[in-house]
């Protein structure tokens, strides 16, 4: 089955008041409702309703911080979201950054590889049914055991960017999850996590805004590329793709406190590169070179730059 997802919920409009638009993304032929975890709403709220509103629709959360949740309380929500939506419902996992973890949450961003593998290696055990008590490296489990009943077992999807994440989602998970990449860019991670099988399965987050008007979204668009290749996980994520020269001036006026700067010196080329944008032929032009180049599963993220989300949603259907 050809997948294509949309992340939800909607920018800027009450949960309740969403039914119509979901329920619309669904009859357009999209497979797949993905939330996130950052600032706005919690990633399972949208997907526990969502699943009664579109139950053809595979639902996913790119991603839960492997921090933000004890073990036991996250194996428990996962459980809830399984039981909403038996074997419709995908598990995103990854370490989110210092930002969100640290910063917002006052929680130590600490070990982030070992973080993430063990809360992956706990989910597996203990969405099972089975007793857990183990140490792992970075948390300790006593006598947990799940009172839920999960069947089928979900996939777990580990959001990865460099290769020991890479590698570790091809062989802990199920597949990876990927954010603020190319199309060409997919040539490179895609290999690393398929060590772990080929049967891995890749999904991304794009980021898509179908407005013609290019110099509008990218003057725009440098805010969020701004903030986001900023952080130290992405600034490290992007040096390592070798766009460290295109990107070393945003990254000292940055440091200097120079916020518009920054943003200022941000290239076209890397814009067109991580955003997609242009007219809805273009968009899915674009979108198509990410699936030829390894994407299994694209999740769309809209960036509603002069343009009506829902009609973008419309525009952006896959055919």
């Amino acid at each position: 089955m050809k997948r294509y997802g949309m992340t939800i919920p909607l920018d800027g409009v009450p949960l309740l008041e969403q039914k119509d638009w979901i329920q619309e993304l669904e009859q357009l032929g999209y497979t797949d409702l993905w939330t996130a975890e950052a600032g706005g709403t919690d990633g399972f709220t949208p997907l526990i309703l969502a699943s009664q509103w579109a139950p053809s629709m595979r639902l996913g959360c790119a991603i839960f911080p492997a921090y933000t949740r004890g073990p036991g309380l996250m194996a428990m929500s996962v459980a809830g979201a399984c039981q909403a939506a038996p074997g419709r419902f995908v598990m995103g996992l990854g370490s989110s950054s210092n930002v969100i973890v640290e910063n917002w949450n006052g929680i130590p961003f600490e070990k982030p590889y070992q973080q993430t593998r063990d809360m992956a290696k706990f989910l597996r055990r203990a969405l099972t049914g089975e007793k857990v008590s183990e140490e792992y490296e970075t948390f300790t489990v006593k006598n947990f055991r799940l009172g839920a009943k999960v069947d089928p077992q979900p996939k777990i999807l580990i959001a990865a960017l460099r290769e020991g994440m890479l590698k570790m989602a091809g062989r802990v998970g199920d597949g990876a999850i990927l954010n603020w990449l190319s199309a060409e860019d997919v040539k490179t991670v895609v290999p690393i996590v398929k060590q772990g099988g080929a049967d891995k399965e890749i999904a991304a987050r794009l980021f898509v805004c179908p407005n013609p008007n290019k110099d509008q979204v990218r003057a725009m668009a440098r805010f969020a590329v701004n903030t986001y290749l900023n952080v130290p996980v992405y600034a490290a994520f992007h040096d390592w793709l070798e766009r460290g020269p295109l990107l070393q001036e945003m990254w000292t006026k940055w440091k200097a406190g120079d916020r518009k700067g920054a943003a200022a010196a941000i290239p076209d080329q890397v814009v067109d590169d991580l955003i997609i944008h242009g007219t809805p032929e273009e968009c899915r032009d674009h979108l198509a070179r990410y699936q030829e180049n390894g994407i299994d599963t694209p999740i769309l993220a809209l960036l509603p730059l002069g343009v009506d989300p829902r009609q973008a949603a419309r525009d952006l259907a896959p055919r």
